[in-house]
């Protein structure tokens, strides 16, 4: 039976009933406009057809954002995620923290974009390790490209290497700022000890993109270099990565 409530009902009511009824969140719809979905499903097709390579930074950021935000407008979150760090390679290499200053991107997108970086690093880490380094120098030069160019300051890495010069260990040593990062030498030393490791090639970036050797950079290899060598542990390279070169003391008559 179905009750009809008078109107005069309403007016012994308390104001904070009424309050509650605005407060009541509005019911979102299930699936994103026509338009947004026509969009989404152009750049998926595009993306499977030609790849990442046929599609500009943005539009790639947004087949990322959809899992994350299925029913947002992403395209301009994209591309304010490109105006505030530059390029795609920078977005997903930014700190959580900087990413979620970026209007539009929520913890679930930021954390998305943080897995996509890991799997980056993932898959260039797989094709260096336990393998030859003098055979694989070029997968191993894309591999620091790939986790330390984009980095917004400075890290410190060392690879460690047998006797047959097979890579049995990638370590981060520590992290500094945009211009300086503190080397230990005997730490880096004790750690190949450690290893059973008989030579090490050093890394560092410059955030600034320059790879060129600081008078401190020079210093630091030396010294790592006396230190080493007197255990029978050679040094072969110290690389500084920038942003699209990277800097070999070994070549460049340092080392």
């Amino acid at each position: 039976m179905t009750t009809i409530t008078h109107p005069s009902a309403f007016r012994e009511m308390p104001d904070w009933l009424f309050d509650l009824e605005e407060a009541r969140p509005v019911a979102l719809p299930s699936r994103p406009p026509s338009y947004l979905r026509n969009h989404r499903k152009q750049l998926q097709e595009r993306f499977f057809d030609g790849g990442a390579q046929a599609m500009p930074d943005y539009e790639l950021l947004e087949l990322i954002l959809y899992r994350a935000l299925p029913r947002a407008d992403v395209k301009p979150i994209a591309a304010a995620l490109i105006d505030a760090f530059g390029d795609y390679n920078r977005v997903i290499s930014a700190p959580l923290a900087r990413l979620l200053e970026v209007e539009g991107i929520t913890t679930a997108a930021a954390q998305d974009l943080k897995i996509v970086e890991a799997a980056a690093h993932r898959l260039a880490r797989a094709r260096v390790m336990q393998r030859p380094v003098i055979s694989s120098w070029d997968a191993v030069l894309d591999y620091c490209h790939t986790t330390m160019s984009h980095l917004e300051t400075e890290q410190f890495r060392v690879l460690y290497l047998d006797r047959k010069n097979i890579l049995i260990a990638d370590e981060e040593q520590a992290r500094g700022t945009v211009d300086h990062v503190p080397v230990y030498p005997r730490e880096v030393v004790k750690r190949a000890l450690e290893l059973n490791a008989s030579a090490l090639i050093l890394v560092h970036n410059h955030p600034s993109g320059d790879p060129t050797p600081s008078d401190a950079d020079i210093m630091m290899t030396n010294q790592i270099r006396d230190a080493a060598e007197a255990l029978d542990i050679q040094i072969h390279d110290h690389l500084i990565i920038g942003k699209s070169t990277e800097l070999s003391f070994r070549g460049s008559g340092y080392l």
